[in-house]
């Protein structure tokens, strides 16, 4: 099985889906990872281009942490994502074709800000491109309309989830994914008095109480025609 999860910034899958990433590499499906943005207004006193440079330094030693097989980084700049943006959707469609994915799992199309909103529709988007024969993009197409599933927004908010996974096994190692985002978690501690490892355990915990496991997180499915599947793609 090929999982692709496109998340806005390093950092928002870890957040939102790093224990079901772990926990489908331990089930022995392939997962890829693309960060659209590059992170680099993430800081007050870190500059741009360096910040830009140490989060993706970031990105990928979280996703050795989750075990997953590559980290993509679309390298946008922050608050410049954009769904009409056709060098990023090209980008994307590539992507896609390159994993060939059988689920994406991407930010939900109402988040608390404009880049997650953009990123999910880049994803959606994206997506359909990589099916068109005729699309010029460096790989051939990939004859799939893939299933999509919006992962949770930050901190649950205006979010039911209609599916769950349960992640009481890779807790641990999603939030030793999420640790290495060195930059945002002392950050946020520093500036905004946020322990954001506590803030994110908690979340778990709260949806493992709505589905009766330690901690899990969760899910609901793109509805539009043809995505709807019969098959369990969540682990």
């Amino acid at each position: 099985m090929n999982v692709l999860a496109v998340g806005c910034h390093p950092d928002d899958l870890e957040i939102a889906c790093g224990g079901t990433l772990a926990k489908y590499v331990d089930q022995g499906a392939d997962v890829y990872m693309c960060h659209v943005a590059n992170g680099n207004m993430g800081h007050v006193e870190i500059l741009p281009e360096p910040l830009a440079n140490l989060r993706a330094v970031e990105s990928e030693s979280a996703g050795e942490v989750l075990g997953v097989k590559k980290v993509f980084n679309l390298d946008i700049g922050d608050i410049l994502v954009n769904r009409f943006d056709y060098e990023a959707v090209d980008a994307l469609a590539d992507i896609v074709r390159f994993v060939k994915p059988d689920v994406i799992i991407t930010h939900n199309d109402m988040d608390y800000m404009q880049d997650h909103i953009e990123t999910s529709r880049l994803a959606f988007n994206s997506s359909f491109i990589a099916t068109l024969a005729h699309k010029s993009v460096q790989y051939a197409a990939f004859n799939e309309f893939v299933p999509i599933y919006f992962m949770d927004t930050l901190a649950g908010v205006d979010f039911i989830p209609t599916h769950y996974v349960d992640v009481t096994k890779q807790i641990d190692r999603k939030l030793k994914a999420l640790e290495c985002h060195e930059s945002q978690i002392k950050w946020m501690l520093e500036h905004d008095g946020i322990d954001f490892l506590d803030m994110v355990r908690t979340c778990s915990r709260y949806r493992g109480y709505q589905c009766g496991v330690a901690y899990a997180e969760g899910y609901r499915p793109c509805t539009v025609y043809p995505r709807m599947t019969t098959k369990q793609l969540l682990p």
